[in-house]
Parts: C-alpha cells; structure tokens; sequence
C-alpha cells in the first residue's frame, strides 16, 4: 500500500513537471492559464486557513493579494525613483529588489495587513463578518485607485507598469530559457516557480491541520464558546489565522505583479474575493485536495470556456457577448455542482462525522 502511494506522488510529481513543456508545443496561453491556476491555488490555500480551519468568513482577501502586488511593483518598478528624488539618489540605478527580499517583505507586510483586519472584527461571527471584510477589501482597493494625489504612490487609477520579471538563481524569467537545443518559454519558466512556492504552501497548510493550532482553530470553528471554555485564547487564535493566511496572499500577490509585468486596482476588484472563496467552497472547506481542486477548476474553466463562447456566440449572430456567456456557462457549471455536492467536489472524510448514525 505504501509502495504504491510512493509511485503515485511520483508519477504526479513526473505529471507537474512535464505538463508546460507539453501545453507549450499547443501555445504559450495554455501554460499561462496553468501559471494563473497555481497562482490562485496559492491564494486558495491561504483563504482556506481563515474560512475551511477557524470558520471566518473573509470576503476582503483580494486585498493582501493587492498589498503584495503592489508591494513588489514599488520595488521592482521605475515609479518609486520617477516621483521621488531621494529615492532616485539613494538609487541610481532603479529599484531593482531581489526576491529572496521581496517574498519575506511580501508575505510579512501582507500578514500584518491581515492582523490589522482582524483586530476590529474579533467579536464579529458569520454575515457581519463578512461585511466587515468586505469592506476593508474595497477600501484597500480604493486606496490604490486613489494614491496619485496629492502624492503619487501608486499612480491610481494608471496603474504601475515597467515591473522587474523575477530573476532566481541568475535566471530571468522574462526571457526564454535554452537547453541545449530545446527551449523553454518564460511562462513555462514561471510555472515551475510557482509550482515550488504551491507545494511549500501545502507542506504548510498540511503540517498547519495537524498541529495544535489548526486543532484549535477547528474548534473555534465548530464552538467558539466551548472553545473558550476550554481554555482557548480564542482572540490570538483568530489573530493568526488572519496573519497566517494574508501571508499566501501577499506572496501570491508579489509573483502575480512580476509575471504580469503591470498591475492596476481592476485586477483586485470584489469578483475577485468572491472568487477565491467559491473556490474553497466549491472544493471541499477545510479539506487541502478539495481546494486545490477547486481553485483549478474555477480558475481554469473561464479561459477553456473561451473556446465553447466563441461558436455560441456566432451561432447567435454576435446577439450574446462572449464574456458574459462565459459567466453564464461557469455560473451554471457551479450551480449544478453545488446542487449534487453540497458539501463540495472533494470534501474532508472528518467533516460531518459526529452526525453518522449507527
């Protein structure tokens, strides 16, 4: 039985990494919607600590993806040094941080964004919540569409562009890399990166589930009161939950404005939050094979269905816009899925279990 687990993880470990360099040879748009299916399994895990372990509802979590995106794009752009000429003394040659820096910085400013979130809200349960974070997340967003007067911080509304690719190891990933006779595409390059920060997040989260921590926050998620009772210092528990998961965010974030080389306060709207925590949802709450499943379908399904809007559309006479019969199609996709798994596509063998009858 081991034996055979063993070579499971192996063939899927084989699976990860050849993946890009087969969908390269289709187009390099395939091997972006992986890079963007990894990135939001990043942001999903994240979320996944606040709602599937301590049960908080976190409709905001788009903004610590905007903190560390913006927060690398800061580091990492010409804007800083174009509008502040100390800035430009101290720096001649641009602001150009590594990212050994950028993903400590990221994760610890977008962590303590999240405890600054949770501060307010400790004594708040369910939908109040959730208006609460959703409130911060469209005030963090306002903030950035607003910060180009009367200082320019973040340039509002234009957004921040010329954004550094990421270098590691000496390898830029903007640019293709060759070996011997084969070529790696960029995109191809960046999976790989954000294929090791994915699997460093499961080790976490998984090694989190287990730990007394995460057995705590279980049980401030089934009984806050009985947990109180027990002796849980429910309000530092909640705390770090908020930290905890922020820190993906803010790391997603950071990789997110290095790939993309530009970034702008539309890319962090509330659909975005929305989002992220149907992909929770959908998967399996709590239940870390169920929220990667989840953040890859609803992640990846919109752009495969570009494929299916496109004939419907002209079999419409241009009448349906493409976008939005995208929506409609994802929409009703989850709907279905919703009505047959309630409990999600993949959800925890644990949860539920003290209501089996004999």
């Amino acid at each position: 039985m081991k034996n055979n687990k063993t070579l499971q993880f192996i063939l899927l470990g084989v699976a990860l990494i050849v993946l890009p360099l087969i969908l390269q040879g289709f187009g390099n748009a395939w091997v972006r919607i992986a890079d963007m299916a990894l990135l939001y399994i990043l942001l999903a895990l994240g979320l996944n600590i606040v709602v599937g372990y301590a049960g908080l509802l976190d409709l905001g979590y788009v903004a610590f993806f905007a903190v560390g995106a913006y927060m690398y794009g800061l580091l990492s752009s010409p804007h800083l040094t174009n509008t502040f000429e100390w800035i430009a003394a101290v720096f001649p040659a641009g602001m150009h941080m590594p990212i050994w820096l950028i993903v400590p910085v990221g994760a610890a400013l977008a962590g303590l964004f999240g405890m600054l979130l949770g501060a307010p809200t400790l004594k708040l349960r369910g939908d109040y919540l959730a208006i609460v974070t959703l409130g911060f997340g469209e005030i963090i967003r306002v903030f950035m569409n607003n910060l180009d007067h009367p200082v320019n911080i973040t340039n509002g509304p234009k957004g921040l562009d010329q954004i550094d690719p990421i270098s590691i190891f000496g390898i830029n990933l903007g640019k293709k890399l060759m070996v011997g006779d084969f070529e790696i595409s960029s995109v191809s390059l960046y999976y790989y990166l954000f294929l090791c920060l994915v699997l460093v997040a499961i080790l976490i989260s998984h090694r989190l589930e287990f730990s007394r921590i995460g057995r705590a926050w279980m049980a401030i998620r089934e009984d806050e009161i009985a947990a109180k009772a027990m002796g849980l210092n429910t309000r530092n528990l909640k705390l770090l939950a908020f930290g905890m998961g922020a820190t993906f965010g803010g790391v997603s974030g950071a990789m997110f404005a290095g790939f993309q080389g530009f970034i702008s306060p539309e890319s962090f709207s509330l659909m975005e939050s929305v989002m992220i925590v149907a992909m929770v949802v959908l998967g399996g709450l709590g239940h870390l094979p169920g929220v990667i499943l989840g953040a890859v379908l609803l992640s990846a399904l919109p752009e495969v269905l570009r494929y299916v809007a496109g004939p419907l559309q002209s079999l419409t006479d241009g009448r349906l816009d493409a976008s939005i019969l995208r929506q409609l199609l994802v929409a009703l996709a989850m709907i279905v899925i919703m009505l047959m798994r309630p409990r999600g596509l993949w959800p925890s063998p644990e949860h539920g279990k003290a209501l089996k009858t004999k």
